[in-house]
């Protein structure tokens, strides 16, 4: 069984079907930000909040703090998942009433701690912090000009350069939001000066960003799940092209941008939000269910269960059964344990990076008539290997049904799938991927199905890469400029992490 929308690419399409690392084969997650100002244990709530937002990123973590004008700004942060960053040592160095936290993807800029945020600098208008999540499309074109200017830059992220358009002299009228307005592309940010908090959402506003208060304090969070965690009254999110200010005397909020027509994130609602969190007030899990249910609508199937793939395609899978009136069966067990993997013993463990994070139940596939229900599929090699554990196990039959529509284009907005050619919806056809996969039948939810499960219109979501239909264009000669520039500087800090010696000025 074949989605009705498919686009067929020319016949045979291929992807590369070597082994991927957990990087390539899933699309990753963003960033996670969280501020506090006017708390007394502003690190330890911010800490908190980094931990519900783990899910966000693994790569690294960091806190600044401020108790405000004439106070310096004290830092920690380092590669790892939040509790491995901080401990209560950390914690209690970090004094202040006023904190921005960051857990850091990678979606542009290496996975090292220069790159970890946040960022912190000490400037002609004294010192500033940012904490971003998102991407930015003119980012290599701004840092040209920047250098040019005489601008030195330590890291390969976008947030480097926002912080240093927000960091040059106030001179011609110019000002911190006049800075913002030159930043093109999906941005949600929290700025902390010696006097403010900001925080930043961009005009189309692709990436979530929430006000909450607790105890009189004002907190931010990527995700309403941190409020949540804290005990915070979740107040409002933040809105498209909103710039809120919290100083001394209260809040403020300004819309510096042209307005543009929005454009949330579909994947936010399919696969990076937490479940328990609410993303433009309607609540991630319940969405997900529905998503499932328009996909048993679309793609009925005779089997024995149903099967999701955790944890994103839970509450999917749940939907799908219950619309369908099929037993749901927790088959995959997940290792939540994994961290990370050094030894790669390919040549003793077959498929060993799947089997790590996702064990069979055998037992309780045997001889049945299996529904595999994903979120997605990127690469596909994941799945495959998934299929070939169900069969080996003795299920009958195996149908794969997929809770968004195929992923057929490049995001310049924050998920890291910027090839298309790793994109296997993008390479084969509908009957080539269930080929592919070995699958008895496949299902993809339908861009109109997937819209109408958040119960929201079609026009505030950016589904470019569903439908290739982007809010912001990108000039394919700039992407890829701005690709070869990232490369080449990303190796270069690599180099100069591992030889060290052969960058150092000579006396």
């Amino acid at each position: 069984m074949i989605s009705p929308d498919q686009t067929h690419r020319p016949a045979g399409g291929n992807i590369d079907q070597t082994e991927p690392s957990q990087r390539e084969a899933f699309p990753q997650h963003e960033c996670g930000l969280f501020g506090v100002f006017g708390h007394p244990n502003a690190a330890v709530l911010t800490y908190y909040g980094l931990f519900a937002l783990q899910h966000r990123g693994q790569e690294s973590a960091g806190i600044v703090t401020s108790n405000g004008p004439g106070t310096s700004f004290l830092i920690h942060k380092d590669m790892g998942l939040v509790s491995q960053v901080f401990g209560q040592s950390e914690l209690e160095k970090l004094k202040g009433s006023r904190a921005i936290g960051h857990t850091r993807y990678s979606t542009t800029g290496t996975s090292t701690i220069k790159n970890a945020q946040p960022m912190v600098v000490d400037c002609v208008r004294g010192q500033m912090a940012i904490a971003h999540n998102g991407n930015l499309i003119n980012a290599d074109v701004l840092r040209d000009e920047l250098e040019r200017k005489g601008s030195i830059f330590q890291t390969t992220t976008d947030s480097e350069i926002i912080l240093h358009l927000l960091a040059q002299p106030l001179d011609n009228g110019s000002s911190a939001l006049g800075a913002l307005r030159r930043i093109q592309g999906a941005f949600s940010v929290l700025i902390m000066t010696e006097r403010e908090l900001i925080a930043v959402r961009d005009p189309f506003g692709w990436r979530p960003l929430s006000l909450g208060k607790l105890d009189g304090a004002y907190v931010f969070a990527s995700e309403t799940c941190a409020f949540d965690l804290i005990h915070a009254e979740f107040v409002r999110d933040v809105k498209p092209g909103e710039v809120l200010i919290i100083d001394e005397h209260g809040m403020r909020s300004e819309f510096p941008f042209q307005p543009q027509r929005p454009a949330f994130c579909m994947f936010e609602y399919v696969y990076f939000a937490r479940p328990d969190s609410k993303v433009g007030g309607v609540n991630v899990g319940k969405i997900r269910t529905e998503m499932g249910r328009e996909l048993a609508r679309q793609f009925p199937v005779e089997a024995d269960i149903v099967v999701p793939v955790p944890d994103s395609g839970n509450y999917a899978a749940l939907g799908f059964a219950e619309e369908l009136k099929i037993p749901f069966e927790h088959a995959f067990v997940r290792n939540h344990y994994i961290g990370r993997t050094f030894l790669q013993p390919s040549q003793l463990i077959r498929d060993f990076d799947v089997r790590v994070k996702l064990n069979l139940i055998k037992e309780m596939v045997a001889g049945k008539r299996v529904v595999v229900v994903d979120d997605s599929i990127v690469r596909g090699t994941t799945a495959r290997a998934r299929v070939v554990n169900l069969r080996e196990a003795g299920a009958k039959e195996v149908h794969m049904r997929v809770s968004c529509p195929p992923h057929r284009f490049a995001c310049h907005y924050g998920i890291d799938f910027p090839d298309p050619q790793k994109l296997i919806a993008n390479q084969m056809s509908m009957d080539e991927i269930a080929k592919y996969l070995g699958v008895d039948s496949l299902g993809y939810l339908n861009v109109e199905g997937m819209v109408r499960a958040t119960g929201k219109p079609m026009n505030e979501f950016c589904l470019a890469c569903f439908n290739g239909d982007y809010p912001l264009p990108v000039d394919p000669a700039l992407d890829k400029f701005i690709m070869e520039k990232r490369e080449n500087r990303a190796k270069a800090l690599v180099d100069q992490e591992r030889h060290p010696s052969l960058f150092t000025d000579l006396k």
